[in-house]
């Protein structure tokens, strides 16, 4: 099973974006979380867009895949876990755990330096919250998150069956915990004791800066427990609160050659971490 999830990785990873988004998508339709603000039609056209062209420049840019460089560390004995006796499924475990703290710091990353925060707004400035939005990043935020997670599989030395399942499985999360579903409240409780769910991360989406600012986990809620980035609810409300950035409001900018530019127009405002309020 492991060499053919291994030798069919793209088709494996589309299978289960299909899957998974299909899911989802019909989850939406038949339990909404909120009413949408804006066209359905005109935020998927763009936000698939922009996931479309990202998938594009990437193989372009960075052919080598996460999953071929654990195979060639692996082969070469590079990386911390390469170094190490452990059993199969604790080097697994190890390593899953590592790359889902890595994809964590790499968040907080960029909503802490305000030129990484350039670029990562784009996917806060959707103004609403749905399975789309979990893939909506600026094409040079991919590029930036691809080489940093490279460096990180080259000294951590990870199995390849680990990186190509903690790779399905961030996909997965993304679009579980960006979709507006609706879960009963008891079981939402009981479900972000091991994994982030949509109330969870809807909260970081918030316009509030500092609620935008918390909650940054894609698969499990411990390390935001751990570092004190933990925010159980918006002061608003799920049905009252406000998606998206104060500084991009208009429905013009949800679209695919706005997007792009992003990162060049305006001030960067007051969502970095830390970041003294400035005007628009």
């Amino acid at each position: 099973m492991e060499d053919f999830l291994l030798a069919n990785e793209p088709n494996v990873r589309l299978a289960f974006f299909l899957g998974i988004f299909a899911i989802m998508a019909l989850w939406e339709v038949f339990a909404p979380r909120r009413d949408l603000s804006v066209s359905r039609r005109i935020r998927w056209t763009n936000n698939l867009g922009i996931v479309f062209l990202n998938t594009a420049v990437l193989r372009v840019v960075i052919p080598t895949a996460a999953v071929g460089l654990a195979l060639f560390a692996e082969e070469n004995s590079w990386g911390l876990l390469n170094q190490l006796d452990l059993l199969g499924w604790q080097e697994f475990v190890v390593a899953v755990l590592i790359l889902d703290f890595s994809i964590y710091l790499q968040h907080v990353l960029f909503h802490a330096v305000p030129l990484f925060w350039r670029l990562h707004r784009m996917h806060h400035a959707d103004l609403d919250f749905d399975v789309t939005t979990g893939a909506r990043f600026h094409p040079v935020e991919i590029i930036l998150s691809m080489i940093i997670k490279l460096m990180v599989v080259a000294a951590l030395g990870p199995s390849a069956i680990a990186v190509l399942v903690f790779e399905i499985v961030l996909n997965g999360t993304a679009m579980f915990n960006h979709s507006n579903v609706r879960i009963p409240l008891g079981l939402d409780r009981l479900l972000r004791l091991f994994v982030v769910t949509p109330d969870m991360h809807r909260v970081h989406h918030s316009v509030i800066p500092d609620e935008a600012n918390s909650n940054y986990g894609f698969n499990v809620p411990w390390w935001d427990r751990l570092f004190g980035t933990y925010r159980a609810q918006p002061c608003e409300g799920h049905e009252g609160m406000t998606i998206g950035i104060d500084q991009f409001r208009e429905p013009r900018e949800l679209w695919l050659d706005r997007m792009l530019f992003q990162p060049l127009r305006k001030k960067v405002g007051n969502y970095p971490i830390n970041q003294h309020k400035t005007d628009d």
